[in-house]
C-alpha cells in the first residue's frame, strides 16, 4: 500500500520473485472499496479486481458496524489481488484487544506479501458514548502505535499501563521481525501533528479545499521533522470526491451534496473550521426543516428533489472543493491535490468502474505534464 510497503517478507525475505516487481500504471492514485452505504460485500470481489486490472496504486477500506468489518473485508481484497496495496482507513484502536488487531495486521502483511497497512483513526466520539466505549485521545493512539510496533518488532509487553490500557502480558512471537506501515486518519491540526509524528502515511478527508489540504501538508512534515523523522518519508494522501459528468445528474446530487450533507449532519464543526468556512452557514444548515426532517444521514435517505433543495442551502465553494463536470476537468482537480502537496489522491465516492472516463483523462494530462516537467511530478512513492 502506502508509506513506504517494503517489498519484503516477515524476515526481510523478498516477497516476490527476483527479477520481478510490482507495478501499476496510477501508483500515484487510490479509491474505496464498497463506497458509501453498499450492504453486499461480496461486491468488494470485482471491485479490487477491476481496481487493479486499471491500474490503481492503492484500496482503502473505511469500516462500518454492519457489513463492513474493515479486517474481514482486507483479507478478501488481498485474496484476489496481487499488486493492489491495500489499506484500512480506518479502523479504531479501540474496538479490539492490541493482541487481537496487531495479529490481525501480521496476518494480512503475510497474506498480501506485504501490501498491508494498518490504518486508523480517532473516530467518533458520540458513537463511541453511545456503544459504551472510551473516547479515543491523541495520548491512546501514540500508546496503541508503540504496542503494535514491539509486538510486531517480536517484543514481550509485560505490566503495561499507559492511555491505551492495562495489560500485564501481551506476546505474539519472539520470532516476529514485521514491517507494517501504520496510515493515521487526520482532520484537525492535534491529529495531523500526531501523524507527523508517529505515522508511515496520512489520509486527509474529502471537502479539504486546496489551501485546508497545502495546510495540512505542511503542518504533519513540520511535525515529522521537529520529531527528528524524515519528511519526504511520508506519504500524505488528499481525498478528493470525484462526480464526471457520465454518472449523471443524480450522482451528482447524491455523491457530492449528499455526501457533504452528511458530513455536515455529523462532524461539520471540525469541517468547517479547518476550511475556515463560516459557521453561522453550518448553523443554519443543520436547523433547517429539510436537515432535521431528514431523518437519516443526507446521502442514503434523501429523495433527490430534497438534495436538489438542500444544494440551495451550501455555499457553492463548499461544493467546489471536489472534481465534477467533464473527465479532463477532473483530471486538473486531481494535479490541483499534487500542487497543494500531496503524494497521493484518493478518487472518493465511486466503484472503479465508475472511475475509467476520469482515469483515460488522467493518463493524458499526467503524460502531457511529464513530458514538459520533472519526471517525479507526480510520485509514484
Amino acid at each position: 500500500m502506502s508509506e513506504p510497503v517494503r517489498d519484503v517478507g516477515s524476515r526481510g525475505e523478498p516477497a516476490v520473485m527476483p527479477g520481478t516487481r510490482r507495478s501499476s500504471e496510477f501508483p500515484e492514485l487510490g479509491c474505496y472499496g464498497l463506497a458509501g452505504h453498499a450492504t453486499d460485500p461480496h461486491a468488494l470481489l470485482d471491485e479490487v479486481r477491476t481496481a487493479e486490472h486499471l491500474g490503481l496504486g492503492t484500496l482503502f477500506l473505511s469500516e462500518r458496524f454492519n457489513t463492513k468489518e474493515a479486517f474481514t473485508l482486507a483479507g478478501a481484497a488481498g485474496a484476489v489481488t496481487t499488486d493492489l496495496r491495500i489499506c484500512t482507513a480506518a479502523t479504531n484502536h479501540n474496538t479490539r484487544h492490541p493482541l487481537v488487531t496487531a495479529a490481525g495486521a501480521v496476518t494480512l502483511h503475510r497474506l498480501t506479501r506485504g501490501r498491508y497497512s494498518l490504518g486508523l483513526g480517532r473516530g467518533f466520539d458520540a458513537l463511541f458514548d453511545v456503544i459504551g466505549l472510551p473516547r479515543i485521545t491523541s495520548a491512546q493512539l501514540r500508546d496503541a502505535v508503540d504496542i503494535y510496533r514491539r509486538l510486531w518488532r517480536g517484543e514481550t509487553v509485560l505490566g503495561h499501563d499507559g492511555p491505551a490500557g492495562k495489560y500485564p502480558l501481551l506476546q505474539l512471537d519472539p520470532s516476529y521481525d514485521e514491517n507494517i506501515p501504520i496510515t493515521l486518519t487526520a482532520i484537525g491540526p492535534a491529529t495531523l501533528r500526531l501523524a507527523g509524528e508517529i505515522a508511515d502515511s496520512v489520509v486527509l478527508h474529502t471537502f479539504f479545499t486546496d489551501d485546508t489540504t497545502a495546510r495540512a501538508v505542511r503542518t504533519i512534515r513540520t511535525a515529522a521533522e521537529t520529531a527528528g523523522r524524515d519528511p519526504a518519508a511520508l506519504r500524505i494522501w488528499s481525498v478528493l470526491a470525484v462526480v464526471d459528468e457520465s454518472q449523471g445528474e443524480l450522482a451528482r446530487l447524491r455523491k457530492l451534496v449528499g455526501r457533504l450533507g452528511t458530513y455536515l449532519q455529523g462532524y461539520g464543526d471540525i469541517l468547517v473550521r479547518v476550511n475556515g468556512w463560516e459557521q453561522q452557514v453550518l448553523d443554519d444548515f443543520r436547523a433547517h426543516p429539510l436537515v432535521t426532517g431528514a431523518g437519516g444521514a443526507l446521502d442514503a435517505v434523501a429523495s433527490p428533489e430534497t438534495l436538489t433543495a438542500v444544494e440551495d442551502l451550501l455555499p457553492g465553494e463548499w461544493l467546489a472543493a471536489s472534481a465534477t463536470g467533464t473527465a479532463t476537468h477532473c483530471a486538473t482537480r486531481i494535479a490541483a491535490q499534487f500542487r497543494a502537496g500531496v503524494d497521493g489522491v484518493i478518487l472518493h465516492g465511486n466503484t472503479p468502474a465508475e472511475l475509467t472516463p476520469v482515469l483515460t483523462a488522467w493518463r493524458e494530462y499526467r503524460s502531457n505534464e511529464k513530458s514538459a516537467g520533472p519526471a517525479d511530478r507526480f510520485p509514484e512513492k
